[in-house]
């Protein structure tokens, strides 16, 4: 009996210790992936601190279950409601447009997901603190292919795909729902002197379109930008009748011009100030609260108004709300 229970404890020992053995060696494994600046990286099979240069990574990965480490932020001191605020329990590293490198790296990251645009420039510094991956975050197509990617990436490609294919039905049902008799013309913009505009394609005016809206600035050129300097008497011209502004503080010159009061948005109050998931919506969870936003302000009649943590906390796990 002794000899069988030595026997038994010293295969469950080796046991133990091939499974210990072959855990570090899949923790120790690379993919390669080729992101949206066409860079082959080098990745971990299995990344488990991940730092988010936008809220993109933040969206993705709390829908998948997992918190990251260290996250930028639009406004600083203000935690998005779409992403319940659990960001405030992330390693502050700046304002996206202008992470701080060192912050990030005492976040001991194991994988950086950024912005494209913001950081290009500081690439071989962020590939030096961990492996960079780099989205453009700007189109509707690319939130499909950048949530499966990433979804992938963090080991829950199944997960993804769903997320995509719910976020296509329910896009699908609220079209189908909306007036056929009416297409409000819409704008999508930053505040400022001279308003910066959205293009059709960009992932919330894509949204927005979808369910019948008629968004002013119409298409993109063919390899041209997502979005457009327009002026006000240009915005007066093509006179919308519902505007959805960036809310990024106090600070609101466009209406202090004296056209901004003549534009029928402003007469009728149909101007909205909207939160950060109009900013950064590629992400599954911002698209969702997207939709269901802008059916209701171009729609009041037919869909109701919504509580945006409450359609937050029907997408993350209830494990990370406590």
């Amino acid at each position: 009996m002794a000899r069988y229970t030595r026997t038994f404890f010293s295969a469950l020992g080796l046991s133990a210790i091939l499974m210990a053995g072959a855990a570090r060696a899949e923790e120790g494994k690379k993919v390669s992936i080729v992101d949206d600046r066409g860079v082959t990286v080098e990745v971990p099979a299995q990344p488990k601190r991940i730092a988010s240069i936008s809220y993109f990574a933040d969206d993705v990965a709390l829908a998948l279950g997992i918190k990251p480490v260290a996250s930028t932020y639009m406004t600083a001191g203000r935690e998005p409601d779409f992403l319940l605020g659990l960001t405030s329990g992330m390693k502050q590293i700046g304002q996206r447009a202008k992470p701080n490198l060192e912050l990030l790296s005492e976040a001991k990251p194991d994988l950086i997901i950024a912005i494209r645009r913001y950081t290009v420039g500081n690439a071989a510094q962020l590939q030096n603190i961990a492996p960079y991956v780099a989205y453009n975050m700007e189109l509707l197509e690319e939130s499909y292919s950048e949530t499966a990617a990433l979804s992938t990436l963090l080991g829950k490609p199944e997960r993804g795909e769903q997320l995509n294919a719910d976020f296509r039905k329910h896009l699908a049902e609220y079209a189908a729902k909306a007036p056929k008799d009416v297409h409000p013309r819409f704008l999508i913009m930053w505040g400022g002197a001279t308003p910066f505009a959205f293009h059709t394609e960009n992932t919330s005016a894509s949204i927005v379109a979808a369910i019948g809206g008629d968004n002013i600035p119409g298409p993109k050129s063919p390899g041209g930008e997502f979005g457009i300097d327009l002026s006000l008497e240009t915005m007066l011209e093509k006179d919308p009748e519902v505007i959805f502004i960036y809310d990024s503080g106090p600070d609101r010159p466009h209406e202090s011009n004296p056209i901004w009061s003549q534009l029928s948005a402003v007469k009728n109050n149909r101007v909205f100030y909207v939160g950060d998931q109009w900013v950064e919506t590629n992400g599954p969870i911002a698209r969702e609260i997207v939709l269901r936003e802008a059916a209701h302000y171009l729609y009041p009649d037919t869909f109701p108004a919504i509580d945006v943590k409450a359609e937050a906390a029907k997408l993350i796990p209830a494990e990370l709300q406590n």
